[in-house]
């Protein structure tokens, strides 16, 4: 390895540009923040070190052996953040990042390309809350006491960078480029009326400006070592140390490079990206990622070793996976498919690693179609949903899930009679991942409040008869509307009281499960007032109350310390009897 002369950041994007630079499917892919660009702009601009780079000269002999992608230009948060594969065919050779892609990315943003971020928040599916950002700079910013930055790089529309005062005037950073002689940048200011805006703010453009081209064109910046080896193991091994410190790698990014580079016929990074797109977009969306679909692999493709170790991911298991490919995608989608089912989304599944096994025994039954809804499973169904509300309220997978992941699939393996829950439950009996529940764990399940992710288990647990393809909304019995100091007062409810009301009306004890439209009627209406309305009959209202586990009590508001009281003994005896 060689330190070779540094270059400039145009020499740079240049060669970016005419794919000169290229990244090896060992890196990551880009995950830099708009703010994190701004301020590497802002160290170029002072001075400051940036860090050095580590570069791979790969011959043109041997670039058809790896896999390689470009730098993204044009960034967008929803529809445009995969790297694209890169076409090398004829390629004279090139050179691969192997330290510095976050970097070299966020100067060729800046510099060439744009930024689409979903900064309200809002629906993604609404294309207009991502605009397309370039990146500015505030020529007349003055550096603020106390504050991090001494000069202002923000990604703006053209409609908010046309905004000009005295004390904004954004230049796009990317036309610094076709600005190629010095003298070019008092030309730039005239021809803008910078001058128009005062002496004071004139020097400070011209300062910033002069800054800019001489960071972009003059100073060699991008310090690099160059390794010109061949040898996969040895680069592996120092992009390794370089971005781990020499720790033990536990990354499924660079193991997914491995799976890259030694997979024969499909392309691993593209297959598991886009699937991952694919299973997260399934009904309300989940949170499935890469690193899940790998520990699934392993586990699916039944490999004794489950843990993420380099040496799991050599070219035979590689191509054994390979070859399964496609049954362990079926089996993982069947089972996102069926946790949608169960009523669950990535807001309320607690643990990804908590399908594994459930993807396991739907890839040995051969994940049938209509697992999900055909009345010959719902047997399966029933214990499958047992489970999984129990490990999900255990923490069953948290901390080493590997050490549970082997003996469930252990049982798995050996039955041949339905999901074997009570197997389960027997091989994990009396070790730290028992399932089961103790006076206290029991007690514990009630302290969960209105939306916390655990929530919805306890619940749906509650309803064993429900078809949770319909939607439910977590309900609150008494209205939450109710709930404030200046309404407790207003409905006579005394101050000693008061605080108790407070403390338990998002509890689960005034939680139930109702369905959209009946959730939308009974709305913020007094809760005694809408049961007799919407159930006139004593036997209807019985049926309702024993399915809520509503207590036969005076259901009024002022009530609300009974209710509170006798629904969590129901609930208690519920769980006591359900864990049993």
């Amino acid at each position: 390895m060689a330190f070779i002369e540094p270059i400039t950041i145009k020499d740079a994007i240049e060669r970016i540009d005419r794919k000169n630079y290229l990244l090896p499917a060992i890196q990551r892919e880009f995950v830099w923040a708009p703010g994190q660009i701004g301020k590497l702009f802002d160290s170029l601009m002072r001075d400051y070190p940036i860090s050095s780079f580590l570069f791979w000269e790969v011959e043109s002999e041997n670039v058809d052996k790896y896999q390689f992608y470009e730098f993204i230009r044009d960034y967008h948060e929803r529809d445009n953040y995969h790297n694209p594969k890169a076409n090398l065919s004829g390629s004279a050779g090139i050179i691969a990042i192997l330290d510095g892609q976050q970097r070299l990315t966020s100067l060729y943003i800046g510099l060439k390309g744009s930024y689409a971020q979903n900064v309200l928040k809002k629906r993604r599916n609404n294309d207009a809350v991502f605009s397309k950002r370039y990146l500015y700079l505030n020529l007349f910013y003055g550096s603020v006491e106390d504050s991090d930055v001494e000069y202002e790089f923000s990604f703006l529309t053209q409609k908010e960078a046309g905004v000009r005062d005295d004390k904004n005037f954004w230049f796009k950073v990317g036309d610094i480029l076709d600005i190629v002689e010095p003298v070019d940048v008092n030309d730039y200011l005239l021809n803008n009326d910078a001058a128009q805006f005062g002496k004071d703010n004139f020097r400070l453009a011209n300062k910033a400006l002069f800054k800019l081209h001489d960071v972009i064109h003059k100073s060699k910046s991008i310090n690099f070592f160059l390794e010109r080896g061949e040898d996969l193991d040895k680069v592996l091994n120092i992009f390794i140390r370089v971005n781990s410190g020499g720790t033990k790698l536990n990354s499924s990014d660079l193991l997914l490079s491995i799976a890259t580079a030694q997979w024969k016929d499909k392309d691993a990074r593209e297959e598991i990206t886009q699937f991952v797109d694919e299973v997260n977009g399934i009904c309300d969306g989940f949170n499935i990622n890469k690193d899940f679909v790998l520990k699934c692999c392993l586990v699916l493709a039944d490999f004794r070793d489950i843990a993420f170790k380099v040496k799991n991911f050599n070219k035979a298991n590689m191509l054994h996976i390979e070859r399964q490919w496609e049954d362990i995608t079926k089996a993982i989608r069947s089972t996102v498919i069926l946790l949608a089912n169960f009523g669950y989304s990535g807001a309320t599944l607690k643990s990804n690693n908590a399908l594994i096994p459930i993807a396991y025994y739907l890839q040995k039954i051969g994940s049938p179609k209509d697992f999900d809804i055909a009345s010959k499973y719902e047997a399966d169904r029933k214990a499958i949903f047992k489970w999984l509300v129990i490990v999900l309220l255990k923490g069953t997978f948290g901390g080493q899930p590997d050490n549970v992941l082997r003996p469930i699939r252990e049982v798995i393996r050996g039955t041949d009679q339905g999901f074997p829950f009570e197997e389960i439950v027997s091989k994990l009996k009396g070790t730290s991942k028992s399932l089961a529940f103790d006076e206290d764990e029991i007690a514990r399940l009630l302290r969960y409040g209105y939306n916390e992710t655990p929530t919805y288990s306890v619940l749906a647990f509650l309803y064993p008869t429900l078809d949770f393809r319909n939607k439910f909304h977590q309900d609150h019995i008494f209205p939450k509307k109710m709930f404030t100091k200046k309404r407790l007062l207003e409905a006579g409810i005394k101050d000693d009281e008061i605080d108790f009301f407070m403390a338990k009306f998002n509890s689960l004890a005034n939680l139930q499960l109702l369905e959209g439209i009946p959730n939308q009627e009974k709305s913020d209406k007094d809760f005694d007032t809408w049961l007799a309305n919407k159930y006139p009959l004593e036997a209807d209202r019985r049926d309702y109350r024993a399915k809520h586990y509503i207590p036969d009590i005076d259901l009024s508001f002022a009530n609300f310390r009974e209710f509170i009281e006798q629904r969590e003994k129901l609930l208690t005896n519920a769980f006591k009897n359900m864990l049993a």
